[in-house]
C-alpha cells in the first residue's frame, strides 16, 4: 500500500520507520506515573525525623491511613513503646508499598495496621482490599516472618455508609484470612460503633462524619488492647 502513495509521502513514511526501527519503543508501564510517588515527600521528612531522633525497637507499630495518623498514642497506650506511621489518605497499597521504609527499621514487636476505606471509596472492590491485606501480610513476611500482625476493621461512618456492604464484604474476607493464618489478628471495631439502628454511631465521630474523636478513639484503644492483652502468652 505504500507504494500508492504519492512519492513525498512515501519517503517522509520510510524516513519515520527507519528512526522508529533504530529506537526502542517504549512501553506504557515506563510512561505510567508512579502512583506512590506522591507520599515520597511525606516519607522522606519521617525518615530524617527518625534520623535525628530514633524511635525505639520493639514497639508497638501502627500504620496506615488518617485514622493512624491522627491517633494520639502515648495518649491511649500510656507506659507502651509506640510508633505511629500513619499518612492521611493512604491505602493498603501505600503501606505495602513502604514497609521496607516505615517498618523494617523499627524491628517493632507488634504491627497494627488500618486502612480500607479510603480504597473502597476509591473505587476499588472488596476482593481487591482483601487482596491487597495478604499483600501487605507478605510484604511484612518477607523481612519480619514472626512478628504479629493486627488489622483493624473497616469502621462503618457516615460519610461513606454508602460503602458499607463492601465494607461488611471486605472486612469477612480479610477476617478469613486472618483466622487462617499464625500471627494475624483481626480487631471487629466496626460491630460496637454501630447503635441499636444498625446505624454508625455519631457521638464516636467529627462533626465531618468520617473522622474519629476521643469517644471512638476511647472504643479503638479498648478493641486493640483486649486484642493485644489476649496475644501476650505467645508473645
Amino acid at each position: 500500500m505504500i507504494c500508492h502513495l504519492p512519492f513525498a509521502t512515501r519517503t517522509s513514511l520510510v524516513a519515520a520507520l527507519a528512526v522508529l526501527a533504530g529506537s526502542p519503543l517504549r512501553s506504557g508501564a515506563e510512561d505510567a506515573p508512579d502512583p506512590f510517588a506522591k507520599w515520597e515527600q511525606e516519607i522522606a521528612a519521617i525518615e530524617a525525623t527518625d534520623k535525628k531522633s530514633p524511635p525505639p525497637e520493639n514497639a508497638l507499630l501502627f500504620i496506615g491511613s488518617s485514622s493512624i495518623r491522627l491517633w494520639d498514642l502515648p495518649k491511649s497506650f500510656p507506659g507502651e513503646k509506640t510508633i505511629n506511621r500513619g499518612f492521611g489518605g493512604s491505602e493498603i497499597a501505600d503501606s505495602t508499598h513502604f514497609v521496607p521504609r516505615l517498618v523494617f527499621p523499627h524491628r517493632p514487636r507488634q504491627i497494627i495496621l488500618y486502612a480500607g476505606d479510603n480504597d473502597l471509596a476509591n473505587g476499588k472492590s472488596a476482593e481487591r482490599v482483601a487482596a491487597d491485606f495478604a499483600d501487605f501480610v507478605t510484604a511484612v513476611r518477607k523481612g519480619l516472618p514472626d512478628v504479629p500482625i493486627a488489622y483493624i476493621a473497616i469502621k462503618p461512618s457516615l460519610a461513606r455508609w454508602k460503602h458499607w456492604p463492601a465494607i461488611q464484604a471486605a472486612n469477612a474476607a480479610i477476617q478469613a484470612h486472618c483466622e487462617g493464618e499464625p500471627a494475624l489478628t483481626f480487631i471487629d471495631i466496626a460491630a460496637p460503633m454501630l447503635g441499636e439502628d444498625g446505624r454508625p454511631r455519631a457521638e464516636l465521630l467529627l462533626d465531618d462524619g468520617l473522622h474519629l474523636n476521643p469517644k471512638g478513639y476511647a472504643l479503638w484503644t479498648t478493641e486493640v488492647r483486649k486484642a493485644l492483652d489476649r496475644e501476650a502468652p505467645a508473645r
